[in-house]
């Protein structure tokens, strides 16, 4: 291949990535990146209550690596991309039973895009790959808690691709294969 086939194949592949983030993107702001939770306002008693959604997100037990499912009420935005963002920080948060999280302390959400095809891709900081601690239960727990928690609650979710600062990954640890949009795994949720 000569040298102008080679700049003109790299330049095609730049636009193409260019042209890829401006249609997965949601024009949402992205959060802070010490931000855990976005920021919000401070209730005044006074004011009319604003709308919320509830949503079903899944945690584990000590006992098992099994899905257990929590419902959260959100404040909803009324448009799918922010109501995703709010379920996923609110996984990224915790249980506000006692269950212990599938996703690894430190982890931010950088970013929620869905495309028109009904993927939702969800970039995630490093730390969900370098503070996850091994094993496949553990690994397949902390995706489908994902995958289950955006497909399970928005009807317009119908998979989803996990990525990291980013990038796509093979695996958080050598598990689960995350070259691929996922579809939820609901015999891992108990009834």
């Amino acid at each position: 291949m000569d040298i102008k086939k080679y700049y003109l194949a790299a330049a095609l592949f730049m636009l193409l990535v260019v042209l890829a983030a401006l249609f997965f993107s949601s024009g949402a702001d992205q959060p802070p990146e010490n931000d855990l939770i976005p920021n919000v306002e401070e209730e005044d008693p006074s004011a009319e209550p604003k709308p919320t959604r509830t949503v079903v997100l899944y945690f584990l037990s000590e006992n098992d690596f099994r899905l257990h499912p929590e419902e959260r009420d959100i404040p909803t935005r009324e448009n799918t991309v922010m109501d995703a963002k709010l379920t996923i920080y609110e996984l990224i948060r915790g249980s506000s039973e006692g269950a212990l999280s599938p996703i690894p302390e430190g982890t931010r959400l950088r970013e929620l895009y869905l495309s028109r095809e009904g993927i939702a891709y969800v970039d995630f900081s490093r730390e969900l790959r370098e503070n996850h601690q091994s094993g496949s239960a553990a690994e397949i727990a902390t995706v489908f808690a994902i995958v289950n928690s955006l497909t399970n609650n928005f009807d317009s979710i119908k998979r989803v691709a996990i990525l990291i600062g980013g990038n796509e990954r093979e695996t958080l640890n050598g598990h689960v294969d995350l070259t691929r949009p996922l579809l939820p795994r609901r015999d891992l949720v108990v009834r």
